[in-house]
């Protein structure tokens, strides 16, 4: 089955999505890494295809609806440093963790009951539960085949991520709509969820180009990192945003009882925390979620919430000062800046 190359409003490929206001690539600098995601498009969907034409619609849905492909190009550039074509290896090694990636994707929206993904129909929607679950679980299951046969290694690690992706979602679940939800919940969870996810990437590269045991953990550090701050900074975005900014209403995880980090903090704001308690612990309307969201930005949990990611930001930029690479340095520190640059200043 042959689908048009997806394509961002502007016409550039699926893949040339924005950190912040900022095309990646152009925070980067590292033209070859750019053209091998061009070479990783075209074999993501190859890598899932069976010949069966409905199997094939559904694990391809999203693939086909593009994304930001954020832990291919970290895979990449962690592996070549932009200073050398990527092996086939290489890709392979992005292709598994996108997959693992996309699954979980399908699993969350099943559970959250989303019905737009990526501005395309979300499987569930589309397909019903069952055949996203199922999907889901056959997109994990290539993951894990890709990783096989990149070895022991890779399998090991992509196998410790998703526990690590699982034990994420099982301390969102278990703390959701819970007004006593404590900072190290929070980070539990956004940890295994999008931390241990850019961890890997980082580690996968690293460990298809064979770099040496001091610049893999260098590479790891920053991958974790980098995934706190981009989950922070999502977070911060949830509540400050404008309406449909990001696709969905300002204030969604309020509404769906996932008390993020700025919410945490104004939770004990002596001004405001005991009514925006009475608000939150129940699905709230929309008039409520937006009054909620309102007492959260009237406190300091916004700007506290800044600073953690800032002190993410030195740990990464501390694990870079080890690498080799000036390039990979100086594109990997502009990248990670860029997630925090149109937020309040701390």
């Amino acid at each position: 089955m042959t689908r048009p190359r997806a394509t961002s409003p502007g016409g550039a490929p699926s893949w040339l999505i924005y950190c912040g206001n900022v095309n990646p690539h152009e925070r980067l600098q590292l033209p070859l890494v750019e053209r091998d995601l061009e070479r990783l498009e075209a074999l993501l969907a190859e890598s899932v295809v069976v010949g069966d034409p409905y199997l094939d619609a559904v694990t391809t849905h999203l693939i086909y609806a593009g994304g930001k492909r954020l832990r291919p190009m970290l895979a990449i550039a962690a592996a070549t440093f932009g200073e050398r074509e990527a092996s086939e290896e290489d890709l392979l090694g992005g292709i598994s963790l996108e997959l693992m990636h996309l699954a979980s994707l399908y699993h969350d929206d099943v559970m959250d009951e989303a019905d737009v993904r990526r501005n395309v129909d979300s499987v569930n929607a589309r397909y019903g539960n069952l055949v996203a679950i199922v999907a889901g679980d056959y997109l994990m299951a290539r993951s894990a085949g890709i990783a096989a046969d990149l070895g022991t290694d890779v399998a090991g690690l992509m196998a410790r991520t998703l526990a690590w992706l699982t034990r994420g979602q099982v301390s969102e679940v278990r703390t959701a709509f819970s007004v006593e939800r404590t900072e190290a919940d929070y980070f539990e969870a956004i940890e295994g969820k999008t931390g241990s996810l850019m961890a890997a990437s980082c580690r996968v590269g690293a460990i298809t180009a064979d770099h040496d045991p001091a610049h893999t953990e260098a590479l790891s550090e920053f991958g974790r990192c980098f995934g706190m701050v981009y989950q922070l900074r999502d977070d911060i975005l949830d509540v400050i945003a404008v309406d449909n900014e990001l696709g969905k209403p300002a204030g969604q995880d309020l509404a769906e009882g996932i008390y993020n980090l700025p919410t945490l903090y104004a939770l004990r704001d002596p001004l405001v925390g005991d009514e925006l308690r009475s608000i939150l612990g129940a699905v709230l309307n929309d008039a409520d979620r937006e009054r909620a969201r309102k007492l959260v930005v009237a406190t300091d949990g916004v700007e506290r919430t800044v600073a953690a990611a800032q002190r993410f930001l030195a740990l990464a930029q501390e694990s870079l000062a080890t690498l080799p690479s000036d390039g990979l340095r100086q594109g990997f520190g502009s990248l990670i800046e860029s997630l925090l640059e149109d937020l309040p200043a701390h």
